[in-house]
């Protein structure tokens, strides 16, 4: 996630012209026909874009993100997580009574293990085919039995691969909860479980 304010070198509380100036100053240098990089004028474009709509402004002043502005894997971290805070906000027992933050951690961590488990058991089936498609003698011609023994084999490799890049969203949106902890009834402050190695 880029920070438009960065971006343009303005501070939070700049109002309208002073963002214009801004992006005029630093989009004149920044131009592809100006010998600029056209990596970082998209940027400055972005951010000049965000802070002139009042409404992504406030956005993302209020949470950080913009989706045009936030990076993809963020994106999917951050969509999780949202669901996980539904579960917490929907939780019927008394605010400081248990740990909505480790109950996140641990769901997350669960989703990992079942995603891991049913990738090994997608190997598994994956090798039963192949070892069907080298035992199957070949019909002369049209070999259809082997084409659709294939097409399921490469179905599950797409499967294999959805549940790798599943199992990275969960590890980027364990890591985004790196840092925050939740005061108990009491004021005891649970342990912060260490990062995953």
């Amino acid at each position: 996630m880029i920070d438009p304010y960065e971006v343009l070198g303005v501070g939070r509380d700049a109002d309208d012209q002073t963002i214009k100036l801004a992006w005029r100053k630093t989009a004149k240098h920044a131009h592809p026909d100006s010998g600029g990089d056209v990596e970082h004028f998209g940027r400055l474009q972005l951010a000049y874009d965000l802070l002139r709509d009042p409404v992504r402004r406030k956005v993302y002043d209020d949470t950080g993100y913009d989706p045009q502005l936030a990076d993809a894997k963020d994106l999917e971290g951050a969509l999780m997580l949202e669901m996980l805070v539904n579960d917490f906000i929907l939780d019927e027992r008394e605010p400081g009574s248990y740990d909505p933050v480790a109950a996140m951690r641990r769901k997350l961590s669960d989703d990992i293990v079942k995603s891991r488990f049913h990738i090994l058991e997608l190997e598994r089936h994956r090798s039963r085919v192949r070892k069907h498609v080298d035992r199957l003698g070949r019909r002369p011609g049209n070999d259809v039995l082997g084409s659709m023994l294939r097409a399921r084999s490469q179905s599950i490799a797409d499967a294999i691969r959805k549940a790798e890049a599943q199992i990275e969203t969960i590890e980027h949106a364990y890591a985004m909860l790196e840092g925050y902890s939740y005061e108990l009834e009491g004021g005891e402050l649970p342990m912060m479980p260490k990062a995953a190695e």
